[in-house]
C-alpha cells in the first residue's frame, strides 16, 4: 500500500519535507477510541497516543487528532506509537457537542465529499437535510444526497420525494439506492473516485452501515434493524472508522446522529439558503430579520408562494441557533480570558511575595 491510496497529496508531502523531522513516519488516523488512535502507515496499522506536550498545549478539541487526520508519529514497536504533529487540515466536519454549551465536536477531517443519507420509508426530512447541507458548506465539503431503502416503497413515492427534494435543494446530486437489490449502486460507485475521501452523515437506522458494507465489498460494520416499537434506528456504529473501498475511494462512517447542532456556519447558511440571501438584498432594511419588518422581500416571496414556507421557517430556526451558539462561544471565551488574567495576576503576586 502507498500513502496515495489513503489520499496523500503533494501539499501534504511539501509540509512533511518542510516541517516534519526525518525520523518520524507519516500516517492517517483511521479510527479513534477515547484519545487512543489507530494510525495506518505504509508499514501497517499502529495504536498511538499523542505526546504530553500536545495534550498540555491543546487549546480545544480541535487540537487533538480525529479520524481522517494526517499525522507524524514515532513508531517504537507494534504496540506503541506516539503522535508528534498533526498535518494542516483542508476541511473539518464539525457540530455542536451534544449537551455541552459552546463546545465543538469534530467528526472527521480532510473530507472531500459527504454522503447525506436518508431513508425514504420512514422519517425522510428535508429540514434535516438542509441542516446537513449547512454543515457541509461551512466545512468546505461537497454534499451528495443518498436516498436509501427504495425497495420498501413504490417507485412513484421515490419519484415524488426526489422531485420535492430537487425543487427545494438546488445543485446537489441525488442518488436513490436499494441496499437489497443494489439499484443505484453503480452510479454511486462511479462518483467515488480513487484517492478521494468521503464520509457519511445521517440518523440511526437509515442504512449507513449496510451502505458501507456494500460499497466496500465486505462486512466492515455490523448492521441492525429499525425498532418496531419506536420506528427509530438503533446505534450500530459506535465509533468513526476510515475504510478503503473496492474502487480505491476512502469512506468514513459516523455514528447515527439524533442531534445535529450547528457549530460553525461561516458561509454555510448563505449557501444552503442562497435564494433567501438573494431575496434579502431587496428588503427595505439592511438589517432585516425577515420576521416582522415591513418591506421584507423574503416574507413577501413566502406569501406569494415563490419561496417554500418550510424552508423559510427552517432558515429562521437555524439562524437563531447560529446566533445563540456564537454568543455562547463569545461568553465562554470572555470567561476563559478573565480566568487566565486572574491566574496570571495571582502568579505575579505570589512571585513578588516570595522575593520579598
Amino acid at each position: 500500500m502507498k500513502l496515495k491510496d489513503l489520499g496523500y497529496t503533494d501539499n501534504l508531502e511539501q509540509f512533511r519535507r518542510e516541517e516534519v523531522p526525518g525520523n518520524l513516519e507519516t500516517g492517517r488516523v483511521v479510527a479513534e477510541h477515547k484519545e487512543r488512535y489507530i494510525v495506518k502507515t505504509i508499514q501497517g496499522e499502529f495504536e498511538a497516543e499523542i505526546t504530553g506536550n500536545m495534550r498540555f498545549s491543546a487549546g480545544s478539541r480541535e487540537d487533538f487528532p480525529v479520524v481522517g487526520d494526517w499525522v507524524a508519529l514515532a513508531v517504537y514497536d507494534s504496540d506503541l506509537a506516539i503522535v508528534h504533529k498533526i498535518f494542516p487540515r483542508f476541511s473539518m466536519i464539525k457540530r455542536q457537542a451534544a449537551g455541552q454549551s459552546g463546545e465543538v465536536q469534530i467528526m472527521a477531517a480532510n473530507i472531500d465529499y459527504a454522503l447525506l443519507v436518508q431513508a425514504v420509508d420512514r422519517d425522510f426530512n428535508i429540514n434535516r437535510l438542509e441542516r446537513y447541507l449547512t454543515i457541509c458548506y461551512s466545512s468546505k465539503v461537497s454534499p451528495v444526497i443518498v436516498l436509501t431503502k427504495t425497495d420498501l416503497v413504490n417507485e412513484r413515492r421515490v419519484d415524488e420525494i426526489t422531485a420535492n427534494l430537487k425543487s427545494r435543494v438546488k445543485d446537489v446530486p441525488v442518488v436513490a439506492v436499494s441496499n437489497e437489490t443494489r439499484a443505484g449502486y453503480e452510479r454511486l460507485k462511479k462518483m467515488i473516485e480513487k484517492g478521494t475521501t468521503w464520509c457519511m452523515l445521517g440518523s440511526s437506522g437509515v442504512g449507513k452501515s449496510t451502505l458501507l458494507n456494500n460499497l466496500s465489498g465486505r462486512a466492515v460494520m455490523k448492521t441492525g434493524a429499525v425498532s418496531q416499537s419506536t420506528n427509530k434506528g438503533r446505534h450500530v456504529t459506535s465509533h468513526r472508522e476510515l475504510v478503503i473501498l473496492e474502487g480505491g475511494g476512502i469512506l468514513i462512517d459516523n455514528p447515527g446522529m439524533r442531534e445535529v447542532g450547528l457549530a460553525d456556519t461561516a458561509g454555510g447558511l448563505e449557501t444552503t439558503f442562497d435564494i433567501i440571501v438573494r431575496l434579502s438584498q431587496h428588503c427595505k432594511f439592511k438589517d432585516c430579520t425577515h420576521t416582522s419588518e415591513t418591506g421584507c422581500s423574503v416574507r413577501e416571496a413566502v406569501e406569494k408562494g415563490e419561496l417554500d414556507k418550510s424552508s423559510y421557517v427552517n432558515y429562521l430556526k437555524m439562524e437563531r441557533e447560529k446566533s445563540h451558539f456564537e454568543s455562547t462561544v463569545a461568553e465562554r471565551r470572555k470567561k476563559e480570558k478573565g480566568f487566565g488574567k486572574m491566574l496570571k495576576d495571582y502568579n505575579k503576586k505570589d512571585i513578588k511575595q516570595r522575593r520579598g
